[in-house]
């Protein structure tokens, strides 16, 4: 059972470790929202502050991905380009995310929710906004930042 499970692992290493430090990033983008909440307010959060808070979790997740998920060998010119080709496809999905925060936020939350929930919705937008944005960043990721040469 042993020798299955570690035969496993070893199989689907990769995602198993995008996974967990996606996880990871989600947690930290997720921490990082509802701080920006808490000390700058709730439009703030969805806006200025959704977008500071991927900025963060971009270069968590550059690094992590590339140390640990990928396992990039690029040096010099080739990991410059990698690094510009991460943030071009990280840039995209925080444009997903905004559009996501903006209509989900601050348009369809006021609209549907009462303000004493207005922090809990938002926080369920921002989870929601997370599993699309890490199912795209993965794709990205897999087949134009990290492919295997």
């Amino acid at each position: 059972m042993q020798n299955k499970l570690t035969e496993l692992v070893k199989k689907y290493r990769e995602p198993i470790a995008y996974l967990f430090f996606g996880g990871l990033a989600t947690l930290l983008n997720i921490v990082l929202y509802v701080l920006f909440k808490t000390l700058f307010g709730y439009e703030a959060a969805n806006s200025w502050g959704n977008v500071a808070d991927n900025v963060i979790c971009i270069l968590f997740a550059y690094f992590t991905n590339r140390i640990w998920v990928f396992r990039s060998k690029a040096h010099g010119s080739a990991a410059l380009r990698e690094f510009g080709s991460f943030v071009a496809c990280r840039l995209g999905t925080l444009v997903v995310d905004a559009a996501i925060m903006f209509v989900g936020g601050n348009l369809v939350g006021p609209a549907l929710v009462p303000a004493a929930y207005l922090g809990l919705w938002g926080v369920g937008v921002k989870v929601c906004s997370n599993v699309i944005v890490v199912v795209l960043n993965y794709v990205f990721s897999k087949l134009l930042i990290f492919k295997k040469k």
